[in-house]
């Protein structure tokens, strides 16, 4: 009988012992939560600090660095290129961009407000170049965390119809 109190006893000391270390490491976890929130709170007001995010900012005069110097968009939209356009989207954009909402990379919708067909063409099809050069896509390389857009290897013809697609978006 003595034998059994004293096991009962043991098992429950160890298990006292076994919580009280449990409480010490959520305390741990604890306070690398807080050391993590603070510098992971310091880049967010780097950003607000600018008056506008560079994902919002309005730039239409830049047409960025890159092959396409000069772009016309007729005032009719191509409906067949649109179609093609959001295919090559979907198969290649998808992954980084959603429509309507900010992902890896800037929402797409309303891009043509904000930025010259140009400098999205040119962003397509040269973005290395263009984080490297244009300040522009430096300052969106930074909003969207160091997030790099990959060079997808499209053709002029295939960023064109992305762009086409772009036009149809809201």
């Amino acid at each position: 009988m003595k034998a059994i109190v004293k096991s009962i006893a043991l098992l429950f000391a160890l298990l006292m012992i076994s919580c009280g270390g449990k409480k010490e490491e959520k305390k741990e976890e604890g306070f690398s939560v807080q050391r993590k929130k603070a510098q992971t709170e310091q880049p967010a007001e780097t950003i607000t600090t600018n008056e506008v995010k560079a994902s919002e900012r309005v730039d239409l005069t830049t047409k960025g660095v890159g092959p396409i110097k000069a772009i016309e968009l007729p005032a009719q939209i191509d409906q067949a290129m649109v179609e093609e356009g959001k295919k090559v989207y979907d198969q290649m954009c998808l992954a980084c961009h959603r429509i309507g909402k900010k992902f890896i990379g800037p929402a797409p919708n309303g891009i043509l407000e904000r930025r010259t067909p140009e400098w999205v063409m040119n962003m397509i099809l040269n973005p290395q170049e263009m984080v490297q050069q244009d300040p522009l896509a430096k300052d969106l390389f930074q909003e969207f965390n160091g997030s790099p857009m990959s060079n997808q290897g499209l053709t002029e013809d295939q960023a064109r119809a992305i762009l086409e697609y772009f036009r149809t978006l809201e």
